[in-house]
Order: C-alpha cells, then structure tokens, then sequence
C-alpha cells in the first residue's frame, strides 16, 4: 500500500505521545522540585528550631546568662561550637536581655549588640543575617526564675540546604526517568495496536478513504444501513432514510428498535428474519432487504443492510399481470368463441340449420343473462368488466364462478379502485387454490363472490372450495412474501394479499381468512357519509328488497 510522504502514522503517534510525556514529566518534575525545596527550607528551618530549643533548655546557658561570669563566656562559645558540628548548623547564637550576642561562628562580631529586637515567642525565617542568607529558627531564653533573659538564634546557610537539595534531586529524577520510560513503552504498544487497527494505512490514506467511502455511500441509489456488535446504527445513507423514512440527522448511535418501528422490517434489519432478497412493504415502498454479517480478522463487528426500492418495478409488474391477466380473459373469450363457431359450422354442415340457430340463442341468452345480472347488481362498470373478465377465466380454466344473491353495490367512486384491487387478487388466489397443482382433478373447483353494500360499509367475501389455508398459517397469509405457491417467472409470489392487506388498513378496513378446507375472505372496508344509500346509477337497477 502506498505510503504517506511524511512519517508512517505510528511514529508519528509515538514522537507525539512521548512528545507530551516529556512535556509533562519536566512540568511535573518542576512544580515538584519548588514544593519539594519548600519542604527542605520548611525541614530546616523546623530542625534549626528545635536546635534553638535545646540550647534555651540547657542548663549552663541559663545560668551563665541569668548570672553571667568571668568564663561564661567561654563556656557558651564550647556549647555553640559543639551544637555547630554535631548538628552541622552554621551558627548558633546566644543573646541577652541587653541584645547582646555572646556566641557567633565570627569571633569580631562577638559582644556586639545585634538590631532587631528580641523575639517573644518561637520564630522561623528567612534570615539575611552577617553569614549570608540562611534558614534560621529563634526561640526566646528565659532564666532560672521564668523571666526572659535573652534568646537562641540557629541557622544554616541557604547554600547549605541549597546543596542538600540539589543532591536528592537525581533521586528524584530517576524516578521521573522510569515513569517517562514506562509512558514510552505504552505509547510505543498503543501505536503499534493502532497501526493494526487501521490497517497499516496513513492518516492521509485514512482521510481519502473517509471522503470515498462518505461520496460513495451517499451517492448510491441504493440504501444502506450499518449496526455495531451492540446493535447500535453506526451508518445511514441518503437512499436509506428517505426508504425508511428517518430524519436527516438522527438515527446515529441509536438501537434499531428506537429508530424502526416493531413489524417485520425492523425483523429483517435486526436479523431475526434470515434470507436473501427478503421482500417487505413499507406504507409507500416495496423493498428488497439483505443482511450481511461483517467479520474482519475472524472477529465479528456487526452487520451492513442493504435496501433496494423495488417499488417502481413492481407497479410496472403488476400493471404487466393486469394486462396478461385481460390478455387472458380475451384469449379465454376467443377460445371459448372459436369452439362455439366450429360448432356452428359442423351444425352447418351436417344441414341442422334450425339446431344451430337454437344453440346461438341460447349461448347468446345465457351469456347475456350472466351480464345482465351482473350489471344490475353492480353499479361500477370497471367491476362488472372485472367480473366478467374473470368468468370467462373460469370458464376456462374449468371453474365455476358464481355471484351470491345478496351481492348489491351501488356507485362508490371513492372505493372503486381499492375493490378492483381486493377482488381481482382474491378471486385470482381462489382460482389458483381450485385449479392449481395438487388439486383433485376430478373436482369441479367453485368460487363464490359476495360483495354487499350496507349503512355501515361494503363487505367482500370470496369463498373457494380448494384444499384451504393450513392450521396456524391464517395469521401469516398477509406477511410480506409468505407464500405457499412457487414463484412464477419474474413477478415475486406473497406479495398479493400483503399488498391487499395494507390497502384495506389504509382505508379503515379489515380482512380475515379462515383455516382449513375451503378458503374464505373476508374484507370489510367502512363507506364515506356521502355514498351511503346510494342507488345504482349504471344499470338502471335498485337494490334488491
């Protein structure tokens, strides 16, 4: 794979992290070096205190102080110089009462009178004195009989604690060193994972693969979602929120549950419904649905779905069966003519011209009859042309087709085309179970239609006497793509009484079927206000009482 022109992406991640690690190691290690010279001035400065104490609390230098004579001064000089190089101060100094010193490291400076007055109470400072700046600690001196006689003045030089410190440091500073050493080999393990993780590949091939794979996946007319292990949706193209619906910028980092309403769409996304080219129906798209598991390195990582509207093509297979379904019925009524007139003309023939004269009369008035009863029954002229185009199917294909007495539908244009819709994939699936393979030959196959108009509503009723709906699969007869009949050419079986299911719910409708020999269905579709009580207005008929 092409390499980037600069740095490979892991030793950039590793000179930038030890980069920082450095930075805030020498931060660190500074603002831990002020507190700890704090600390060490602090140390001593306490330490120079207690000094102090000891020599205000002994003995000798209380009384030579409170009772000062001719070798006490010598005395105290041997105390300050022994406290000097046992505890490793560089001063000690006794003062009396008059502020005079009477011990100092600088013999001149002895019995010399010193300028800031007498502390009354212990004291630690910074003191600027005759030997330098140093950490000095003071306490009052107070005689045999409780009164302040004077006081002890400590210190050490801050050079001193200066060198004390600077020598404790390097101990520090390996400290320091092996931290930065352990967040070297960190950053170093962490760039070499995520060199894995990404595959070996550079931020700028990084970069143009995120432009490609966003210009691509936005660009295809096909939708396209992606979930994490967790079932979260990680990816949302264009085409899949305009198929599904969703909002432009929601969606992400959702369960799919949150984003797709419980049905068999969401089934399908999440998996539990498994198979290629599943087929589903959303409120204004007919969908083909695929689930494809992502592993990468033998370890799963969720799942891709693609989605292709189908919706166009099907409404250009469906206008396709309508027309080869007219084609049908036409071819049906030429064959059925074309018998009739050989008839004719073998009668012809044979000089029987009085039979056939009574033939045609009676095909003519029976034909004409079944017509006429249908046109008074049925006011729409599009359902009676769709009635009658399907008896002569019946005919045939050997089935009986028959409209029930009660059957009355006067002028309901707003219902037209939904019942054309109803009826036609209903009588078609009842021809199909009357006549289909697997049925007793020598059965006459019978279907019964019923479609009556009250004050409340139209009800259709297609009853078939085939071998029925199996125990326990009415409930399922609707789903998209269920289907017990093999597919047929092009035109995807199960989609039939789906689509005749949500266009009854989307009127206010319901439909039931029934189980066990003899398939019946039900629909029943509510009537608008206006249409109720309508008389026939083609046909001339009213409704029977």
């Amino acid at each position: 794979m092409r390499q980037g022109s600069g740095r490979r992406l892991s030793s950039q991640i590793f000179v930038s992290q030890v980069s920082i690690l450095l930075v805030v190691v020498l931060v660190g290690f500074g603002l831990f070096a002020v507190q700890e010279r704090k600390q060490v001035d602090r140390q001593y400065m306490d330490e120079a205190l207690q000094i102090a104490q000891t020599v205000a609390d002994t003995p000798e230098v209380k009384s030579c102080i409170a009772f000062p004579e001719t070798n006490c001064d010598g005395t105290l000089q041997n105390i300050a110089d022994r406290l000097q190089r046992d505890t490793k101060t560089d001063y000690v100094v006794i003062v009396d009462q008059n502020r005079i010193r009477h011990t100092h490291p600088n013999p001149s400076l002895r019995g010399q009178l010193i300028e800031e007055p007498l502390v009354t109470g212990p004291d630690v400072r910074f003191d600027p004195g005759s030997v330098g700046e140093s950490v000095n600690g003071r306490v009052p001196l107070y005689g045999p009989l409780g009164n302040q006689i004077g006081e002890v003045s400590v210190g050490r030089k801050v050079t001193s604690v200066t060198s004390v410190f600077v020598g404790q440091l390097p101990v520090y500073a390996a400290w320091f060193g092996a931290a930065l050493g352990v967040g070297a080999l960190a950053s170093y393990a962490l760039a070499r994972r995520l060199k894995r993780r990404t595959f070996g590949l550079e931020l700028d091939e990084i970069s143009k693969l995120l432009q490609e794979r966003e210009a691509v996946l936005h660009g295809i007319r096909e939708g396209m979602i992606a979930f994490d292990r967790a079932g979260r949706v990680t990816m949302v193209n264009d085409e899949a929120r305009r198929l599904l619906g969703l909002p432009m910028f929601g969606g992400i980092g959702g369960y799919l549950e949150d984003v797709v309403p419980p049905g068999r769409l969401q089934d399908l996304l999440s998996g539990e419904i498994e198979g290629k080219d599943q087929v589903v129906l959303t409120d204004e798209h007919y969908l083909t649905v695929n689930r494809m598991p992502v592993t990468l390195a033998g370890k799963p990582h969720g799942a891709v779905v693609t989605l292709r509207d189908r919706t166009e093509l099907s409404g250009l297979l469906r206008e396709l069966d309508s027309v080869t379904s007219l084609t049908d019925a036409l071819r049906a009524q030429q064959h059925e003519f074309s018998n009739r007139m050989h008839t004719v003309a073998g009668l012809l023939e044979l000089g029987e011209t009085d039979e056939a004269l009574q033939f045609l009369t009676d095909l003519s008035g029976a034909e004409a009859a079944f017509a006429e009863s249908v046109r008074s029954r049925i006011a729409p002229s599009v359902l009676v042309g769709l009635i009658l185009a399907k008896a002569a199917v019946a005919g045939e294909r050997g089935v009986e087709l028959e409209l029930t007495d009660d059957t009355w539908l006067g002028d309901t244009p707003d219902k037209v085309q939904a019942l054309t819709t109803v009826l036609g994939n209903l009588i078609d699936n009842a021809f199909d179970a009357v006549s289909g393979p697997g049925v007793d030959p020598g059965k006459q196959g019978r279907v019964l239609v019923s479609i009556v108009e009250d004050d409340d509503g139209i009800g259709v009723r297609v009853a078939d006497n085939g071998p029925g709906i199996p125990a326990g699969a009415a409930e399922h007869v609707f789903t998209d793509g269920f289907t017990t009949k093999p597919a047929t050419g092009s035109m995807r079986r199960g989609l039939g009484l789906a689509l005749v299911h949500r266009l009854v719910q989307r009127l206010g409708g319901s439909i039931t079927a029934s189980e066990g020999p003899g398939a019946v269905f039900t629909v029943r579709l509510p009537k608008a206000a206006e249409n109720r009580g309508t008389l026939l207005s083609t046909g001339g008929g009213r409704r029977p009482r």
